[in-house]
């Protein structure tokens, strides 16, 4: 059975970062697909400066074309807080609990994973790929949490196939590319020049409809 890849984020705007760690993360896990699930109300930071409308046909746009990648909208859709915990389970109801699923998660994001809604829940629903730049070790960074430490010191994996539905923790190596939406939103701000550091049918999107040009 192969394994499904999970990617969530506020995609305000997705650029080529994201897309580029979905790539590698699909061909890395050997993934039958990735869903792209943009947050619709995060709870664990401000609300996106762009309206979930926007964002999603934002991502239609980026992932067109490229047949592993699928456009989720159950979290924006939600009148409720996005909580990854929530998404998860609601796919294991859907997919059973068989299935495979990984978390792909930049490393940011996963030193994060302590302030998030019943956290350690999420092994017990997904394996967690944590994408790094060459040459990062996740148990000697000295801003981790002494709880996530823990977890990851029993779960990581570091050589063979990672088996079953969930549980492991796996670190990835991936092409620095370092670009990211608030900078993205402020060179445009400024009128300044975003192009290809995000999909040009992103960017004839933003320009069509006059995004982010206040800070």
């Amino acid at each position: 059975m192969h394994a499904i890849g999970i990617f969530g984020g506020t995609f305000d705007p997705i650029h080529f970062g994201h897309l580029r760690l979905a790539e590698e993360m699909a061909e890395g896990l050997g993934l039958a697909r990735v869903l792209f699930i943009p947050a619709g109300q995060p709870p664990h930071r401000g609300a996106p400066r762009t309206a979930a409308t926007h964002r999603l046909e934002m991502v239609r746009r980026a992932i067109a074309g490229n047949p592993r990648f699928e456009l989720d909208a159950r979290e924006v859709e939600s009148p409720r807080p996005s909580y990854t915990v929530d998404t998860l389970a609601a796919l294991r109801a859907e997919l059973g609990f068989e299935q495979p699923l990984w978390l792909l998660l930049g490393a940011d994001a996963f030193l994060e994973l302590p302030t998030w809604h019943e956290w350690r829940q999420l092994f017990e629903l997904a394996h967690i790929a944590v994408a790094a730049r060459p040459g990062a070790q996740l148990l000697q960074s000295e801003v981790m949490p002494e709880s996530l430490k823990n977890e990851v010191s029993q779960r990581q994996r570091t050589d063979g196939p990672v088996s079953g539905p969930a549980g492991s923790v796996l670190l990835r190596q991936m092409t620095p590319l370092d670009i990211s939406a608030t900078a993205i939103r402020d060179t445009l701000a400024r009128h300044g020049s975003a192009r290809y550091l995000l999909p040009d049918a992103v960017l004839d999107y933003i320009h069509e409809h006059q995004l982010y040009l206040h800070t």
